[in-house]
């Protein structure tokens, strides 16, 4: 038990382990989160409001993907991008195939703030800039300073509404991988209240949020009145499905679901429209692949045409399932299980069968 309980928390202190992007010293030397806009190649454009944006078409579907903790990554001058080949993925560009089909292809990045020793502080500052280490930032010498008074999700709010002001576009789409997802939770219910308080356009409110082997901590939080987060976040998707949003999650690892470390929160994946992948091309003690192949599984199922249901025509969920099927498999009472293709990491030959939630 002792052993698994280490396997888990190295897993989680290895998940900053991804593609490192050309960026420059200052990006890490001097506070730097919010919108970026990606081209072919990895390469990159950071948005800002006012300026016009090499990447970014104000009418087109858009993804934007949200990463999760990010301990050490400031020293290592590290943050993810579209080629995952450092984090267990293929040595591939995998926003290519949604830039091809004509999507403006974002990050934010909130890398600095999620820079911490103990994943429970990072987590904190997505919801409050009051919690354990209030919003402190970490630079690339690994000192930490004084961060602003505004937490971590209303700052990636403000960039989001402010970049996206006069997006006229009907789609748009937000990944969350890891600690990322509760962020995609909490700014899609942040955008939405601004919707109804008629301070943004509803255009800005995302079609689809998509849950990447999502990360909740255990225990009552003081700073949500003492609620769990995955309680919190359950409230905020039953909402938010009220109000047309549709939710998709993909669980790849243990690591962050077995009860010692993290909440399964299986109640909220029984909201969406969920799938367990096998990544059995990754050996038993590999968690930190494991945990990070939801994320570039996800972008790079995109390039091939849907899974389909073993025995059946029906289409199972992949980042290339229409919006609709999504919505009918969330609204379902089957999760969908990984049969065929587990052992190559290439989404192409994966089929899955059904099972009870």
């Amino acid at each position: 038990m002792r052993k698994l309980i280490l396997l888990c928390l190295l897993t989680l202190t290895s998940v900053a382990e991804a593609a490192t992007g050309v960026f420059p010293d200052s990006n890490f030397q001097n506070l730097d989160y919010g919108l970026y806009w990606f081209g072919y190649g990895d390469s990159w454009q950071k948005a800002q409001p006012g300026h016009s944006n090499a990447y970014y078409g104000a009418s087109k579907p858009t993804v934007i993907y949200i990463h999760g903790w990010q301990n050490g990554s400031s020293q290592a001058k590290n943050r993810e991008t579209f080629n995952r080949q450092d984090a267990g993925g293929p040595n591939l560009d995998l926003a290519h195939a949604w830039l091809t089909a004509g999507y403006n292809v974002g990050i934010l990045y909130w890398n600095q703030f999620a820079d911490e020793g103990e994943v429970r502080d990072a987590e904190a500052k997505i919801w409050t800039a009051s919690g354990p280490r209030a919003m402190r930032w970490r630079n690339s010498n690994g000192v930490y300073s004084s961060g602003p008074a505004q937490s971590a999700g209303d700052l990636l709010l403000q960039s989001y509404t402010a970049n996206l002001a006069g997006y006229n576009g009907s789609n748009i789409r937000l990944l969350g991988h890891s600690l990322g997802n509760q962020m995609a939770i909490v700014l899609t219910k942040k955008i939405s209240d601004a919707v109804t308080a008629g301070t943004v356009s509803s255009k800005l409110l995302p079609k689809r949020v998509a849950l990447l082997d999502p990360f909740y901590s255990n225990n009552a939080k003081s700073y949500l009145g003492n609620k769990w987060v995955g309680e919190v976040s359950r409230n905020y998707v039953s909402e938010l499905k009220g109000k047309g949003v549709i939710f998709e999650a993909y669980r790849s690892s243990g690591a962050s679901s077995t009860g010692f470390i993290g909440d399964s929160n299986s109640g909220l994946m029984n909201m969406t429209a969920f799938s367990e992948l096998k990544p059995w091309y990754f050996n038993a003690v590999q968690l930190t692949e494991k945990h990070n192949a939801a994320a570039w599984h996800y972008l790079w199922s995109f390039s091939f045409n849907p899974p389909l249901i073993t025995g059946s025509s029906n289409q199972a969920a992949s980042a290339r399932t229409a919006d609709s099927r999504i919505a009918s498999l969330m609204n379902g009472s089957k999760k969908q299980v990984h049969n065929q293709g587990a052992y190559s990491k290439e989404p192409s030959d994966d089929s899955f069968t059904q099972a009870n939630r």
